[in-house]
C-alpha cells in the first residue's frame, strides 16, 4: 500500500506550475513552486519540521517538552503541525497585528497563543520576541527555535527545496526569485542550484519599508551599519558580482546572520 505514516510526510515535494497570464509576451518559461500545497499551507512547514527534528537530534527537545516561538503565524503553524504529531506542547507569541484566522488556526492545532502589542519596540519587555524568550526561560523542558538564527531554517531548503527545483527543472533553471523574509528560504534554496551552476541568478525581493531598500540604494541598512560585500550603487559603482547579503533577525543584538548569495535585485 502507498501511504504516509502521518501528515508530516506531506511536507515538501511541492509541484511546479507554469504561469501563463501574467507572463504573456515573455519568452522565458516562468514556474511557480506551489508551497501553499504543504499541509500547513506555506513554505514554513519545511523549517518548522526541520527545527523540531534538529532539536530532537541534539537532545534539546525531549518528550513532553514545550516549543516556544515568536511568529507572525506561518512558522508557528509549521511547528504546531510537527508538535501535534510528536506530542509536544506549543506556546506562540504574536503581535496584535496578526490575523485572527492564524490565531484560531494555531489554537485549533492545540497551541497556546500569547498576543503582545505591535507597538512594542525591539528589546522592550512587551516586544513579542522578548516575551517569547522570557516564556521559554521560565518554562521547564522548553525549546526556543529562534527561526531568525536557527541553521535548520536555510538548511531545510538546502536539503529539500533547492534539490527539488533542480530535479523538477532538469537542471535548466536560470533564475530563482524569492522574498527575503528571514533569509532562510532564499539562502538555503538559492545555494543548492548556485553550487550546481554558478551562472544561475538568485533574485531577492523585499517590500518597501524593509532595511534592504535602504541597503540597495546606499549600501547601509539605515541603522548606521553597512552590510559586507555590497558595492554602493548610489555612488555609481554597480554591483555586478555576486554579493553577500546578511539578513539580521529581530534580535538585533545577536551576531548570528544568514548569508544570502544574491546576484540581482529588483528595480
Amino acid at each position: 500500500m502507498d501511504y504516509h505514516q502521518n501528515i508530516l510526510g506531506l511536507v515538501g515535494h511541492t509541484p511546479l506550475v507554469k504561469l501563463n497570464r501574467i507572463t504573456q509576451g515573455l519568452k522565458a518559461t516562468v514556474l511557480a513552486k506551489m508551497e501553499s500545497l504543504n499541509p500547513g499551507y506555506s513554505v514554513k512547514d519545511r523549517i518548522g519540521l526541520a527545527m523540531v527534528e534538529a532539536a530532537e537530534a541534539e537532545g534539546i527537545l525531549k518528550p513532553g517538552g514545550t516549543i516556544v516561538e515568536a511568529t507572525s503565524g506561518n512558522t508557528g503553524i509549521g511547528l504546531a503541525l510537527a508538535a501535534a504529531v510528536k506530542g509536544y506542547r506549543c506556546i506562540f507569541v504574536m503581535t496584535d497585528k496578526a490575523s485572527t484566522e492564524k490565531v484560531r488556526y494555531l489554537k485549533a492545532l492545540g497551541a497556546d497563543v500569547v498576543v503582545t502589542p505591535a507597538s512594542a519596540k525591539p528589546g522592550t519587555p512587551d516586544h513579542y520576541v522578548t516575551t517569547a524568550q522570557r516564556i521559554a526561560h521560565e518554562t521547564p523542558n522548553s525549546f526556543y527555535p529562534d527561526q531568525y538564527s536557527h541553521p535548520a531554517n536555510p538548511g531545510a531548503h538546502y536539503r529539500t527545496t533547492g534539490p527539488e527545483l533542480w530535479e523538477q527543472t532538469e537542471g535548466k533553471i536560470t533564475h530563482f526569485v524569492a522574498g527575503i523574509g528571514t533569509g532562510g528560504t532564499i539562502s538555503g534554496t538559492g545555494r543548492f542550484p548556485k553550487e550546481k551552476n554558478p551562472q544561475i541568478k538568485i533574485i531577492g525581493a523585499d517590500p518597501y519599508g524593509s532595511i534592504f531598500k535602504t541597503y540597495k540604494e546606499t549600501g547601509k541598512t539605515g541603522r548606521g551599519d553597512a552590510l559586507p560585500g555590497r558595492r554602493n550603487r548610489a555612488a555609481g559603482r554597480p554591483g555586478k558580482r555576486a554579493v553577500e547579503v546578511c539578513r539580521r533577525g529581530h534580535q538585533r543584538h545577536r551576531p548570528r546572520v544568514f548569508r544570502v548569495v544574491a546576484t540581482a535585485w529588483p528595480p
